[in-house]
């Protein structure tokens, strides 16, 4: 059995996406318990210079929905980059989710060797560009938002950074 590009997209974007919602679910119930704003979560970052919580959330969303598009050479739909609170951010995820539902397998078609062009990469066959940016960038943003809710003392563990609750 071969693995098509299809099969190391969509999927694993899914699962990663269903992650963020889950680590949502959680920050909003830690917040609760703990008695806070879960804006104090959504607007953590690991350093100064990194992007909050929900700027990771962010990015993931537009890496997976980028990917995907390039990879099949189809329109990704625009997301405005301003969700401030949990629903929004839940609401962005489910968005994603659809869109990349929405994309047939054969449109995955030929897109191992289809040539991707992206701002400041070098040009690359799609297999490539999977491998080298979109697997690798999806995985530092959704492993970034993990690290800053576990930081802040919200109870995710590797289980759920893999995905077994949220199958």
């Amino acid at each position: 059995m071969s693995l098509s590009i299809y099969d190391l997209t969509v999927p694993t974007l899914q699962r990663g996406l269903r992650t963020l919602s889950f680590y949502l679910d959680r920050a909003q119930a830690s917040a609760d318990e703990r008695k806070f704003d879960v804006a104090v979560l959504l607007n953590a970052r690991l350093a100064p210079d990194m992007l909050p919580f929900t700027g990771q959330v962010q990015r993931a969303s537009d890496t997976a929905k980028g990917g995907v598009a390039r990879l099949t050479g189809i329109e990704a739909p625009s997301f405005p980059d301003t969700e401030t609170t949990v629903a929004e951010l839940k609401e962005r995820l489910a968005k994603t989710i659809a869109f990349i539902d929405g994309v047939a397998r054969a449109q995955f078609e030929g897109s191992a060797e289809r040539v991707i062009e992206f701002r400041a990469l070098p040009t690359m066959p799609g297999a490539g560009h999977l491998v080298a940016f979109v697997l690798p960038n999806f995985f530092f943003h959704l492993a970034t938002a993990h690290g800053i809710l576990r930081h802040n003392g919200v109870a995710v563990g590797k289980r759920d950074y893999l995905g077994a609750n949220n199958p």
